[in-house]
């Protein structure tokens, strides 16, 4: 899943300064990124394909530090440019940044606010996400990161209109990724933006990916929150929020539970995960939803009700709200793909030594969860709260 801004056209309509070249990718290292996430955009933009109809594009490796650079198994790096090559690209990427809590070195984000300035697009791969954000490129802006880092990159930037349930987010001239394999669905999007479908096709085909990735971040979202709860008050109260998912309540029982009015709740719980907790509260409900289809043979019914859902209704809302299926037919797909007997039985029934049938309702399929979730791509969206790192629901109790 892809989110187009609205914006993007305007932004994108910037011209390039006389000296920066449309066909120039710079892309920028530093010491201790992922070599992963580093080869990624070298190998898209910096490998002649023109013989299977890849226009080329000419690639400056630029170091954002004074190297050696060492990444991934300690391996060291030396690249040929310097920041002063930057000047000279239409395009710069960021592919991954360090560490999520060191500041990025002031001589690189001086010289991607000097490069956006004069109109340069910017690309922000992963984590590489924060060092935009430490410019203050995506101040006011859509973005999105890996899903485990949205919520610290929406509490440390609070202009940023975080979401983490996008694959990429193309803003016209500063686009953002999520983790890893994101990387390579922005830079065929750049790819397809540049030089249109057949060209993206093209490249796809020689890197083995598909062309344009169905779903978004949503099935990947876990429990996972900034590790600072950890020693917050709050933190009691998530955890007995999470061991408790199979019981009715709403937000204004964890706010008692913190003894705080729901408003100072809200804005306590924000401030410290970057999501609102209505949303974050669906979410869990959503993903132990996922579980007991995934392992248990429960009806759809009863999975609503093990998960807190007031009907079997709310849980169809807002599962397909967040993962593009129904989850009779997220189950047929997940059951299609794995063996029978691959299953790991729910605790519950694994102790009676039963297993439910499956409900009538659950039609069989031959997708693959990914193939469950339709691929969309957004031309527009309404912006998020600033700094609110969310998934989609409704504003009553779950």
């Amino acid at each position: 899943m892809s989110h187009d801004s609205a914006a993007a056209p305007e932004a994108a309509a910037r011209k390039l300064s006389g000296r920066r070249r449309k066909e120039i990718v710079a892309v920028l290292l530093f010491s201790g990124g992922p070599i992963f996430e580093s080869s990624i955009p070298l190998s898209v933009f910096g490998i002649d394909r023109q013989d299977a109809g890849v226009p080329r594009y000419r690639l400056l490796v630029c170091a954002g530090e004074e190297g050696p650079l060492r990444t991934t198994g300690g391996l060291e790096l030396t690249a040929p440019q310097g920041l002063e090559a930057i000047s000279r690209a239409g395009t710069v990427v960021v592919p991954a940044w360090r560490s999520i809590t060191s500041p990025p070195p002031q001589e690189a984000l001086d010289a991607l606010r000097r490069a956006h300035e004069e109109g340069a697009r910017i690309v922000g791969l992963c984590t590489g996400a924060f060092v935009l954000a430490a410019a203050g490129l995506l101040d006011g802006r859509p973005a999105t990161t890996h899903w485990m880092y949205a919520p610290t990159l929406a509490k440390r930037y609070p202009s940023v209109h975080v979401d983490p349930r996008e694959l990429f987010v193309d803003d016209g001239d500063v686009l953002t990724s999520a983790g890893t394999a994101a990387g390579i669905d922005l830079c065929l999007h750049i790819v397809r933006t540049d030089h249109g479908n057949e060209a993206a096709g093209a490249l796809a085909r020689r890197l083995v990916v598909p062309p344009r990735r169905q779903g978004g971040q949503e099935r990947y979202l876990d429990r996972s929150l900034p590790e600072e709860i950890g020693a917050d008050p709050l933190a009691e109260v998530v955890a007995w929020a999470l061991e408790h998912l199979h019981e009715q309540f709403d937000v204004e029982t964890l706010a008692a539970r913190a003894y705080m009015s729901r408003r100072t709740f809200d804005r306590r719980f924000r401030s410290l995960t970057g999501s609102a907790p209505l949303q974050w509260l669906i979410t869990q409900r959503v993903l132990q939803a996922q579980r007991l289809l995934e392992t248990s043979d429960y009806s759809v019914d009863e999975v609503a009700g093990r998960c807190g859902f007031r009907s079997p209704v709310a849980l169809r809302g807002h599962f397909r709200r967040q993962l593009g299926s129904s989850p009779a037919a997220y189950r047929a797909a997940y059951r299609a793909r794995r063996p029978q007997g691959d299953r790991q039985p729910d605790p519950d029934t694994a102790a009676a030594g039963t297993s439910r049938p499956l409900a009538p309702s659950d039609p069989p399929a031959a997708l693959s969860p990914e193939n469950a979730v339709p691929f969309q791509t957004r031309r527009s969206a309404t912006p998020m709260p600033a700094g609110a790192a969310s998934v989609p629901g409704q504003r009553s109790a779950p």
